[in-house]
């Protein structure tokens, strides 16, 4: 890194030079008006963010950008020279494929895994291929899935992989390689890491384990020295490469979770995220056996996961601020001396509405890609020249929000019936009060591995927008607690689930934000079968449900093709939802058919393959068997979730008729002084 040591950074001032944002693919700066009620045009809710996943090079010349047509089915990578922005390639995708965490190898060549993504509520869903483009684009390279046209060194005698393959990293100096983690096809039960020379599409083997689902550091000399992961019986495992042999770690030593990050700049230390006894992930650095702790950043309430690191500049980068997993952002600082850390506190000065976060430096530290974001803004990319402090505006990821007509979100604990402390979040309607306003329920999907956050939520938005307050609980089961509470929604998806739901939409109540007789809930995936379920266990509560890709009969799950020929998948529902048909039926909207006594709205992509249309057809059918009237939206090519455009604005026009004709219209705007 360069020598920082010359200048002041205590009185460091950050200079906002924004330069004029060059349009990238097209990118429309120009947001929508507002009526003057301050409703925005359906249109603003419903079109898909085109710039993504932005990547410094680490020569620091050039930017690397996912760039998506605006129905979300055409995607590219675009490699950008920022001198001028000038675009120096574009690598296209076929129609529905996307590029998946693509990363610099070195300043020459680009890896990328390819991704689909089956429906606007998917995360892109990776198909184990992994292939590498040169920057100016005229080379390309197959280096890991099921196709025999990779080529590359040695490919006649390896032929067609069949497997998956997905990018762990490169070294911290770029030479040229990646690793690589496979699984084979067939072997479900292995794991196998890879050190790949990209130029010449060389493979050389680190690992080979017969455990599935291992992710894997790599030490600083190139050698595989931890893997870990959830295994295909559902268990969190570790292991330790002591040379020769692989052992199981010592949760004695290492906690009940174990997750190591990076190698410190000694090569003697790692740092890890650990928790004991099922509770909150702490980030420690520790020995590379376990042993010389140090807690480096740690909340009482929620984790601190890896995703919300702050690193310094390579090389010998380290942590020196991390974010819990709730609340409103808030970075611990765990070394508030740092060069990086007094430069990360003068850049929060200078945007003091919005959350940092570093995304990457160049090599030697003199440039540096940051985001900015909040609950009201989808977020903005900057470089800044860390020699001059020159800030310079990239592009917007969402140009067409404006935060001063969004909504402020309100992250807030409550606690459930039985005593557990849960965290929900309030979206307040702008300029329409606090006190007993119409309200919307949204359970997020999952129902595991997944949570609301403070961040800008479209859903959210788009209804706050409209006049409701918005309300989101993240119940038992939901990530950023860790294990434990975890755990404590196996098995109950309709029943302490659906309470913790019901029991933040009853502390609104009592705390007069939300007027009871005009209560909605709406929720996507695992959150449309709590819209019914949440109906059922709390008749009265609500006026009206809408249940949009969701999954209401859980028996008919074990029917998936996938389910049945996967083991972790089988043993994910064995775990989590269990095989007793009794309890699935007393747990399943179609079979309750009958206890749900209000208005129902139901809508899905005829091609979901994450919830099938089996699953609505099911709890339509319920309905017609006792004669209850419903509204239904069923769309022809659409997934998980409505992709296009044209669908995505019809959905959110029939929900808010249907809000409007159950709950009444939003909270009116109310006179600014």
């Amino acid at each position: 890194m360069f020598n920082r040591t010359l200048r002041s950074l205590t009185s460091l001032a950050i200079s906002l030079c924004l330069f004029p944002a060059v349009a990238l693919a097209g990118q429309s700066a120009n947001p929508a008006p507002a009526s003057a009620n301050g409703l925005l045009p359906v249109s603003t809710f419903a079109r898909h963010a085109t710039l993504r996943a932005p990547r410094l090079s680490p020569d620091g010349k050039h930017l690397l950008v996912v760039v998506d047509d605006h129905e979300g089915r055409k995607h590219a990578l675009m490699v950008y020279q920022l001198s001028d922005m000038s675009v120096t390639s574009m690598l296209r995708m076929p129609v529905n494929e996307l590029p998946v965490d693509p990363i610099w190898v070195d300043n020459e060549w680009i890896a990328l895994s390819i991704g689909k993504k089956f429906g606007s509520l998917d995360t892109p869903s990776n198909t184990g291929q992994v292939i590498a483009t040169s920057i100016d684009g005229k080379q390309q390279r197959y280096l890991y899935g099921y196709h025999n046209e990779g080529g590359g060194l040695r490919a006649h005698s390896r032929g067609s992989d069949q497997g998956f393959g997905f990018i762990v990293g490169r070294p911290e100096t770029p030479n040229g390689h990646i690793y690589l983690r496979a699984q084979p096809w067939g072997r479900e039960k292995t794991s196998i890491l890879y050190d790949i020379n990209v130029a010449r599409n060389a493979r050389h083997l680190l690992a080979h384990m017969s455990v599935s689902g291992m992710n894997f550091l790599v030490d600083p000399e190139g050698k595989a020295a931890y893997a870990f992961g959830t295994n295909s019986d559902f268990n969190y495992v570790a292991y330790r490469n002591t040379g020769d042999h692989w052992f199981p770690v010592d949760f004695d030593k290492y906690g009940d979770y174990f997750e190591p990050i990076a190698y410190a700049p000694d090569h003697q230390h790692v740092y890890a995220i650990l928790n004991k006894d099922g509770g909150p992930g702490v980030l420690y650095e520790t020995g590379l056996d376990g042993s010389q702790r140090k807690l480096l950043a740690s909340d009482k309430f929620a984790s601190i996961n890896a995703s919300g690191i702050q690193w310094t500049a390579s090389p010998s980068s380290r942590p020196f601020a991390a974010f819990p997993a709730a609340g409103t952002p808030h970075p611990i600082f765990i070394d508030p001396n740092l060069p990086d850390a007094k430069l990360y506190r003068a850049l929060q000065k200078a945007f003091p509405t919005e959350i940092v976060n570093f995304i990457n430096f160049d090599q030697d530290g003199g440039k540096l890609l940051f985001y900015v974001s909040s609950d009201r803004d989808p977020g903005t990319y900057y470089l800044l020249n860390t020699h001059t402090h020159k800030v310079r505006k990239l592009f917007a990821a969402v140009p067409w929000i404006k935060p001063e007509q969004m909504a402020t979100r309100w992250p807030f604990k409550f606690k459930a019936n039985d005593g557990m402390e849960l965290e929900g979040i309030l979206t307040f309607p702008l300029h329409r009060g606090q006190q007993n306003l119409p309200m919307v329920l949204i359970p997020h999907g999952g129902p595991f591995g997944v949570k609301d956050t403070w961040f800008f939520d479209w859903d959210a938005q788009f209804l706050a927008n409209r006049g409701y307050l918005v309300l989101q609980v993240n119940y038992r089961g939901s990530s950023g607690r860790g294990l434990k509470f975890k755990k404590a929604g196996y098995r109950k998806w309709g029943t302490r689930i659906q309470q913790d739901l019901i029991d933040g939409v009853k502390w609104t109540i009592e705390n007069h934000f939300a007027d009871p007789d005009r209560i909605c809930v709406y929720g996507a995936s695992f959150g449309g079968y709590s819209a019914m379920m949440s109906v059922i266990r709390a008749p009265h509560l609500f006026k009206c449900a809408i249940g949009y890709a969701g999954v209401y009969d859980l028996g008919m799950i074990y029917d998936n093709d996938d389910v049945k020929t996967s083991d972790f998948l089988g043993n994910y529902f064995s775990t989590t939802l269990g095989h007793d048909k009794a309890k699935l039926d007393a747990n399943s909207p179609d079979k309750l058919a009958d206890k749900i006594d209000v208005p129902v709205f139901l809508a899905h992509g005829k091609d979901d393959p994450v919830a099938p249309f089996d699953q609505v057809e099911a709890m339509r059918d319920a309905f017609d068997a006792i004669h209850k009237s419903y509204e239904w939206m069923a769309v022809d090519g659409e997934g998980h979730g409505f992709y296009t455009e044209e669908h995505r604005a019809a959905f959110l026009t029939k929900m808010q008729a249907f809000l409007k004709k159950y709950i009444g219209p939003g909270a009116p705007v109310q006179p600014q002084k």
